[in-house]
């Protein structure tokens, strides 16, 4: 008993200014100025290729998600964030968006949109997801599971050819100033679609300041930016103010 007490004692004699100020030393005994393996940045273009499934109901839109290419529902879902980088507003794929502007199902539109990619590190775990949404939704209203959409939907593929940027950083600054020059099909390719290619819910840049650099909470910070309340634009400058902050901070 007298030893729990003398734990239980000290625990609050250090406080939690003093565990607080361990935490800081902790991350700042575990930062390096230069990264021992550098950060590689990458040019991305991406081309858009046209299967050969459509749908023009939602019971054909259901079929579809089930048998289409893994590469059809990362171009509907990821790389629509890229290729509408300039909208915050309105929904963040295109399954979603066709079933508001095209099969007039608002409720439907809002469950596909509700589906976060930050929360999946697979294609299949997305796909099983979105066909969970769009088949609960048919069993419930069948009868409009057969109605026909003003317009088809066309299940495409978006193939991305990356190249090195010819730009590599090991300091945190090196880092900052590769950043700011890469376009928005680059800063999309290490800031989103990483995350699938990593398998972790994080992304290349906070991958990097954690493991090369050990900066873990300007990756935490880095890793929270909303990309649904962001454009790439809007991104890439708060990326850039939490680096300037932490810069200021050596």
């Amino acid at each position: 008993m007298r030893a729990e007490k003398n734990m239980t004692t000290s625990s609050m004699e250090s406080g939690p200014e003093s565990r607080g100020n361990g935490a800081r030393g902790k991350e700042e005994s575990r930062r390096v100025e230069t990264a021992p393996t550098p950060f590689e940045f990458f040019t991305v273009s991406s081309l858009t290729r046209i299967g050969n499934q459509s749908a023009c109901t939602l019971t054909e839109f259901l079929a579809g998600l089930q048998h289409c290419s893994d590469a059809s529902i990362f171009h509907h879902t990821y790389q629509t964030l890229s290729s509408h980088h300039f909208l915050t507003e309105g929904f963040s794929n295109d399954f979603a968006q066709w079933a508001h502007a095209d099969a007039n199902r608002e409720d439907l539109a809002e469950q596909l949109a509700a589906l976060d990619v930050r929360d999946y590190v697979s294609i299949a775990a997305l796909r099983s997801d979105l066909c969970r949404v769009v088949s609960d939704y048919c069993r419930a209203h069948p009868a409009l599971a057969e109605q026909s959409a003003l317009e088809r939907f066309y299940f495409c593929e978006g193939v991305e050819v990356t190249l090195p940027f010819g730009l590599t950083a090991q300091t945190l600054e090196e880092f900052r100033n590769g950043i700011a020059r890469l376009s928005h099909a680059s800063f999309y390719f290490h800031f989103l679609s990483s995350r699938l290619r990593l398998q972790l819910q994080t992304n290349d840049f906070s991958h990097w300041l954690a493991d090369g650099l050990g900066l873990t909470k300007l990756a935490d910070s880095v890793n929270r930016i909303d990309i649904y309340t962001n454009t790439l634009d809007s991104a890439r400058e708060k990326v850039l103010r939490l680096i300037d902050r932490e810069g200021r901070k050596g």
